[in-house]
């Protein structure tokens, strides 16, 4: 029986980009396959009772901090604290990575990671449609017509699809890895979902 790791996600987050990279080599070397779920943690925030970084305590807020500056430094992974573009609307590159689907799960996966460095390393804005259409263009797929089907039908009801599903299976935060119907919820959880894939 093959294995799935169904993976959702949204690029505005810093640990999702964070443990991309390494969730994909993970799931490279025990042979399982990624479905990339890009979902609006704005709809999912509410029914969970997470809230938006600028509306937590203050404390969570530092501990955040902490914790990035730990990861970035184990990691030895470029990320910004405070980037210029954020909070970000990740709608728009979430409708992308949504039409990208259309390219397969690798393309999107690819996509993804250029997303998130591009928020995260390069501070670049990833609700701009000219930077969206640059970011995709230079990872090799059609940007342009990628961003006129990001707007269409089927990439908002594909993202639709996406957030429910992500609802149902009590997804709560970002990154979220759902293997055999089990959660794993953040990259600090890879070791353990490493384990569940070989096991």
């Amino acid at each position: 029986m093959s294995k799935i790791v169904d993976y959702y996600f949204t690029p505005s987050s810093p640990w999702a980009y964070l443990g991309h990279e390494r969730f994909l080599r993970i799931a490279a070397q025990t042979g399982a396959g990624v479905q990339p779920r890009p979902v609006d943690y704005g709809k999912i925030f509410p029914l969970s009772g997470g809230l938006p970084l600028k509306q937590r305590a203050a404390q969570r807020q530092v501990y955040r901090f902490s914790e990035l500056k730990r990861w970035r430094a184990h990691l030895d992974l470029p990320l910004t604290l405070e980037p210029r573009f954020f909070p970000v609307d990740a709608n728009p590159a979430n409708h992308l990575l949504a039409a990208a689907l259309t390219f397969g799960a690798d393309a999107t996966l690819r996509l993804a990671g250029d997303l998130m460095r591009a928020c995260w390393a390069e501070e670049r804005d990833i609700a701009d449609e000219a930077t969206l259409v640059a970011i995709a263009t230079a990872g090799g797929l059609d940007g342009s017509a990628l961003l006129a089907a990001s707007r269409g039908a089927a990439a908002t009801a594909a993202y639709d699809q996406f957030t429910q599903q992500a609802v149902d299976a009590q997804v709560f935060g970002a990154p979220t890895y759902v293997f055999d119907g089990e959660l794993f919820w953040g990259q600090d959880r890879l070791d353990f979902l490493e384990r569940a894939l070989v096991s």
